[in-house]
């Protein structure tokens, strides 16, 4: 039996002398605390319940109340649910509101409309304390909750999603890097997909509308600070034709194979020297290429061709990467332009011709003078030279 108050307190008088009225009385109060025990099984209000649910969406979708004639905020009153059928997938929890007493039906798991429109649970109700040994759990304790699932209109989904292909980096301007492939989920609606491009940092790539197939509008370029580690990303859209429509993402990795695109750089282009210097070895020149292996080193360093009576420097090789450039003799002081071509590995290889601009300076107590006041292009003294030797022959 429920109390309406646990707890009594008793006045206790004692009187000596056998309760006469000349004798001492002395009085106490004992108080009596009833621990209630769990003698009723929890009820649900009724015996089913509704519930409806956008597929997609997590969340309480219902609380489930019930009544318990236990004395309120003890282990006999407080409800524990549990879901006993109806919940294979785990889409569904249930906790219990410590304030109220009722069951939060939640879902945890988004649930598809498309799979599943309507969903049936059956739900059960204990005490945290057991029950005394003559009361038991009935039909009242368990409860059905119906759900129904609402269609919502889903974004498209590409397959596979990230896409990845592996392309040329020169291939021709209107080439097909492949056709995408997207579906609706919301297969009962029969919508239409269109795509577009969202995302193409280097704007290399074009999308037809109609059946995804993506093309190229420029040159796709290995070397360019878009590619990272060698891969290209675009991201792309479709969007169905519901009302309001809906967009899925899809990710395009690239990747660019390597074609000898670049021809080699040579640094550095300016050496200074003495007139007087006893070392004629003037700089070490170094190549380098953005292309991968094999289309970039071992370089191969050669002058261009000199005319004159004689050379007046020469290059030596020193690895696969680097070379030297070395004076034959002293020579007066004046700027003078060195072409030098460099050529790389691939197949076919690419030459770059670079001029070396080497500065003879005149040199005194370890101050370099380099003005060019009195300074002879070697160029124009080449030109002079043909000229000399054209009219020598002429004159013969």
């Amino acid at each position: 039996q429920t109390m309406e108050s646990p707890k009594y307190e008793l006045v206790i008088e004692a009187k000596d002398m056998g309760g006469m009225d000349v004798g001492l009385t002395g009085t106490a109060t004992a108080t009596i605390l009833i621990d209630d025990k769990n003698d009723h099984a929890p009820e649900f209000t009724k015996k089913e319940f509704q519930a409806t649910v956008k597929e997609g969406v997590t969340g309480v979708i219902v609380n489930l109340t019930v009544g318990d004639r236990d004395d309120p905020a003890t282990g006999a009153w407080r409800a524990v649910y549990s879901i006993i059928n109806g919940n294979p997938g785990q889409s569904f929890e249930i906790h219990t509101n410590p304030q109220t007493n009722e069951g939060m039906l939640s879902v945890v798991k988004p649930l598809d409309y498309e799979i599943s429109a309507f969903h049936t649970l059956l739900i059960k109700v204990e005490n945290e304390d057991p029950l005394i040994p003559d009361i038991t759990y009935g039909p009242s304790s368990t409860a059905t909750v119906q759900i129904t699932v609402e269609d919502v209109n889903e974004g498209p989904v590409f397959h596979p999603n990230p896409m990845a292909v592996t392309k040329q980096e020169n291939i021709p301007v209107g080439s097909v890097v492949l056709t995408v492939n997207a579906t609706d989920p919301d297969t009962l609606q029969h919508q239409t997909i269109r795509y577009s491009v969202y995302k193409d940092p280097a704007g290399w790539l074009e999308i037809n509308p109609t059946n995804g197939t993506v093309g190229t509008t420029a040159v796709l370029d290995r070397e360019s600070p878009f590619v990272h580690n060698n891969v290209y990303t675009a991201l792309f859209l479709a969007i169905d034709s519901g009302n309001p429509p809906a967009t899925g993402t899809g990710t395009l990795h690239i990747t660019l194979e390597d074609v000898n695109d670049n021809v080699p750089s040579l640094y550095p282009t300016l050496a200074k020297v003495c007139d007087d210097a006893k070392d004629l070895r003037v700089v070490v020149l170094g190549a380098s290429d953005k292309d991968l292996h094999p289309n970039t080193d071992p370089f191969k360093f050669e002058l261009s061709k000199q005319s004159g009576p004689e050379k007046l420097w020469r290059i030596n090789r020193l690895n696969n990467t680097h070379a030297q450039v070395i004076l034959l003799q002293n020579l007066k002081k004046a700027n003078y332009n060195i072409p030098i071509s460099v050529t790389d590995s691939g197949k076919p290889p690419l030459t770059n011709t670079t001029e070396l601009r080497l500065q003879v300076c005149t040199c005194k107590k370890s101050k370099m003078d380099c003005s060019a006041s009195d300074a002879l292009h070697i160029s124009l003294t080449l030109i002079l030279l043909s000229l000399l030797s054209l009219f020598c022959k002429s004159f013969a």
